[in-house]
């Protein structure tokens, strides 16, 4: 008997959700995430999205194996919970999902860090296929990762282990960032940051730093193509940040590829140039440089995670025992 999954992808701007068969994504809703409103105001939206997958496609709840959900923050998996956020859906510690889950669907439920569920989605399907050691970094409103680790998902006593890449230090004299930490990763080169580290940027143009609430990543990018000197400026200081965190991941996890995911990823044939030049000369790396790649698939990364989640024995078996 064909059976389905329903993946929910919670990003900061926009929520995504896919009816997912045999790795493949049949069909898929995406709606405005208003992230800043909390999660609790968008589950009838969600619910009203996943019925309207499953009414459109004819099937019945008694067909899906399961429905998983990646949240942008750190999550118990064996509880279904999340445990912290980071001003995306503040109010979701307080809210019992698999609960939700069982009281709308009566199916099985599986939550993780969104990140992480990309790393999976791109390990089982995309890039990453057949390998046992994998890093992926994904570049957007915030910096994620996740790592699998000998052919093993990385969880830590946490779970918070490998998961934090964008809280990496690489400057600790640099700005704060929203986790409270500073010179993280993110504080440094994410689009969050983007106007803070235009306006800050002496090596600009004043004109340049008086527009900086406009601009983001495609746009500068799209300025520095065309020869703007301070555009230049900002992308390539970002992607050198990107590159630092990247020879840390490499240094820290030994990872066979690093996949780079995120929207800033339109812009690759500029990217993974820069970055593997970058990173191929301050790695350590004495046997053979480590491949730095684009996710294969995109914003289906985390939904195409969902299948995995519930036909993979160890994490059946985390849901069970919960």
């Amino acid at each position: 008997m064909i059976k389905y999954t329903v993946g929910i992808d919670l990003g900061g701007t926009f929520i995504k959700i896919g009816l997912i068969q045999s790795g493949q994504v049949l069909n898929f809703i995406i709606l405005p995430a208003y992230s800043e409103k909390g999660l609790r105001s968008n589950l009838p939206k969600i619910k009203e999205a996943v019925n309207a997958l499953l009414h459109d496609s004819k099937i019945r709840t008694s067909d899906l194996v399961g429905i998983s959900l990646a949240f942008p923050g750190i999550v118990d998996v064996k509880h279904c919970q999340v445990l912290a956020t980071n001003e995306k859906y503040n109010d979701a510690c307080e809210l019992n999902l698999r609960l939700w889950c069982e009281l709308n669907w009566g199916v099985p439920f599986y939550m993780d860090n969104d990140t992480r569920m990309a790393t999976v989605g791109e390990w089982v399907c995309g890039a990453a296929r057949g390998l046992d050691n994998v890093v992926m970094m994904t570049i957007g409103t915030g910096i994620g990762t996740g790592v699998v680790l000998d052919g093993r998902v990385l969880y830590g006593e946490h779970y918070q282990a490998g998961s934090l890449g964008g809280h990496f230090v690489i400057d600790y004299k640099g700005r704060k960032c929203s986790c409270g930490n500073v010179g993280c990763v993110e504080a440094l080169s994410s689009s969050f940051f983007l106007s803070s580290i235009i306006k800050e940027n002496p090596k600009l143009s004043a004109a340049f730093r008086e527009k900086a609430d406009s601009y983001d990543f495609e746009e500068i990018f799209n300025l520095a193509s065309s020869g703007d000197i301070d555009a230049l400026i900002v992308r390539n200081e970002c992607m050198d940040v990107w590159s630092a965190a990247i020879v840390t991941y490499i240094h820290a996890y030994d990872p066979q590829v690093i996949v780079l995911g995120g929207g800033v990823m339109k812009s690759k044939d500029v990217i993974l140039p820069y970055i593997c030049e970058r990173v191929g000369r301050l790695a350590w790396c004495p046997t053979e440089n480590v491949k730095i790649v684009a996710s294969e698939l995109g914003d289906n990364a985390a939904v195409l995670a969902a299948e995995y989640s519930f036909t993979n024995q160890r994490r059946k078996n985390e849901i069970l025992s919960a």
